[in-house]
C-alpha cells in the first residue's frame, strides 16, 4: 500500500528508511511542543490548551503534506511568528490574543488566496534576496533578545536600555549551560540535539528546586480555552491591518523558502514541461491551508521546518516521513504533564540556538552593494531595537525603495517591493508606532 501510494522504489527508498527519517525530522523539530506553549501562554492563553493546539496543527498540517503533496517535509508552528504574536500583537501592540488569531486567520485566508491565484509566486520573485535573508536574520536576532531576556541574561536599564544580568543566579547558568550542551551536540550530529538540552536543563532544574515536575504521561488536556476562539470582529480594528500584513509576509518568505530549499536537497524539484513543479503547488496548499486550521485551534502560524532536512538527510524522500512525522505528534499529546514541567530557563537556550542558527542567513546579503547591504541591515537590527518584526520590514522595505530610487536605480525595485513599501508608509501614516 506505501509503494503504490508514495512510490517508494521510484525514489530510491524503502518503508524502513521513510520510519527512521520521519523519527529523526520529530526529534529535530520536537521541541516546539514545548517552547510554544511558554511564548503563548505570556498572552494569557492556557498553556494545556496551546500544547494541545501545537500537536494537532503540526499533525494537521504535515498530514496533509504527507498526503497530498507527498513531501518529506514536517510542519508545525513558526519560530518566530509565535514571537511576533505574542510579544509585538499582545504584548506591545495591546491586541487581545483572541484578536491575534483572528489576524492569524485573515493571513491564512489571503495566503491561501495568494497561493491560489500564483501571487504567491510572483511576490517571491519579486522580493530582493538580501531582503529575504535580511528578514530571517532578523527574526533571529528578535528571538534571540527574547531569549536573553527570559533567561535573565539580559534585564532592563533605565541607563542603557538593556544591561547584563546577574549570571550567577541558577536561571542564567542553566541557561548558558544548556545552549553550550545544545551547541556541542549539534555540532557532533546527535539527533534531537535541541530536544536533548530542553529535557536535560529541565531534569537539573526540578533537581535544584528550580521548577516542579508535573508527571510526565496523562490523557490530553481539553483544547476548549483556545479552540475557535478567534475574534474575527476585532480584528477589523485599523492597527491590525499591519499585523496581518506582517503575518503575510513572514509566511510567504519562511515557508517557500524552507520548502524549496527542503525538496531540492531531496531531489524533488524536478520540473515539468511548462516550467513549473506540480507538486510544489501541492506543498503551497499545504502550508496555506495548516495555518487556518491552525487559527481555529489556538496556535499561532503554521509552517514548514528547515529541520525537515535532518530526515531527508537520513533518506527521507516521499510523503510517508511525513506520515510518520504526523503520527509522532499526535502521539506527543500524550505528554502533556511533561510540557508544563518544561521552565523558560530550558526554553530560552533553544529559542537562542535557533536565533544563531537563522542569523547565518546574513552571509546570502550582497555587502558589497550598499543599495542592497543597507536597507537589509536595517531589516535585521529594526528588529530587536524596536521589539518588533513589523518595524523591521517597514523600515527594511521603504529604505530599499528610497535608497534605489535616489541613486537613480528605480528601474532595480520589483512592482513588488513597491507595493509592499507602500503599504508600510501607509501604515506608519494611519496608526503611527505601535
Amino acid at each position: 500500500m506505501f509503494e503504490k501510494y508514495f512510490q517508494l522504489e521510484k525514489h530510491g527508498t524503502s518503508v524502513r528508511t521513510e520510519v527512521i527519517a520521519g523519527i529523526t525530522t520529530f526529534l529535530t523539530m520536537a521541541y516546539i511542543i514545548f517552547v510554544n506553549p511558554d511564548i503563548l501562554s505570556t498572552t494569557g492563553m492556557d498553556r494545556d490548551a496551546v500544547f494541545v493546539a501545537t500537536c494537532l496543527a503540526a499533525a494537521i498540517g504535515t498530514l496533509v503534506m504527507a498526503l497530498w503533496a507527498r513531501w518529506p517535509i514536517g510542519m508545525a508552528p513558526g519560530m518566530g511568528l509565535n514571537a511576533f504574536f505574542a510579544f509585538t500583537v499582545v504584548g506591545a501592540m495591546g491586541f487581545t490574543w483572541q484578536e491575534a488569531l483572528g489576524a492569524v486567520f485573515v493571513s491564512g485566508v489571503i495566503f491561501l488566496i495568494l497561493t491560489v491565484t500564483g501571487i504567491r509566486r510572483w511576490l517571491i520573485s519579486g522580493i530582493p534576496a538580501s531582503m529575504r535573508s535580511a528578514i530571517a536574520a532578523g527574526i533571529g536576532l528578535f528571538l534571540a533578545i527574547i531569549a536573553l531576556k527570559s533567561a535573565g541574561i539580559v534585564v532592563a536599564s533605565p541607563a542603557t536600555f538593556v544591561a547584563l544580568g546577574d549570571v550567577s543566579q541558577p536561571g542564567p547558568l542553566l541557561a548558558i549551560g544548556g545552549f553550550f550542551l545544545i551547541a556541542a551536540l549539534d555540532v557532533l550530529k546527535v539527533r534531537g540535539a535541541i530536544l536533548i538540552g530542553i529535557v536535560v536543563v529541565t531534569i537539573v532544574s526540578m533537581l535544584l528546586g528550580y521548577s516542579e515536575f508535573n508527571g510526565i504521561v496523562s490523557a490530553p488536556p481539553s483544547i476548549a480555552p483556545t479552540f475557535m476562539q478567534l475574534d474575527l470582529v476585532g480584528i477589523l480594528h485599523v492597527g491590525l491591518f499591519q499585523v496581518v500584513l506582517v503575518f503575510v509576509l513572514v509566511e510567504v518568505f519562511d515557508a517557500t523558502g524552507t520548502l524549496i530549499g527542503v525538496a531540492k536537497r531531496a531531489g524533488l524539484m524536478e520540473e515539468g514541461p511548462d516550467h513549473t513543479n506540480p507538486q510544489l503547488g501541492k506543498a503551497l496548499m499545504a502550508d496555506s491551508t495548516a495555518i487556518v486550521a491552525g487559527s481555529m485551534l489556538g496556535t499561532s502560524s503554521t509552517t514548514a521546518y528547515v529541520e525537515s532536512a535532518s530526515g531527508v538527510q537520513a533518506g527521507g524522500r516521499t510523503g510517508l516521513t511525513a506520515l510518520v512525522i504526523a503520527a509522532l505528534f499526535l502521539a506527543a499529546l500524550f505528554f502533556a504533564p511533561l510540557a508544563g514541567s518544561v521552565p523558560s530557563v530550558a526554553t530560552a537556550p533553544a529559542l537562542l540556538y535557533v536565533a544563531g542558527l537563522m542569523m547565518r542567513e546574513l552571509t546570502e546579503v550582497q555587502w558589497d552593494d550598499i543599495t542592497e547591504s543597507t536597507p537589509a541591515a536595517l531589516t535585521a537590527l529594526m528588529m530587536p531595537f524596536t521589539y518588533s518584526i513589523a518595524n523591521g520590514l517597514a523600515f527594511g522595505f521603504i529604505s530599499y525603495a528610497a535608497i534605489k530610487t535616489l541613486t537613480g536605480r528605480a528601474r532595480d525595485v520589483h512592482p513588488a517591493t513597491w507595493i509592499v513599501a507602500g503599504l508600510f508608509v501607509l501604515r506608519f501614516a494611519l496608526v503611527g508606532h505601535e
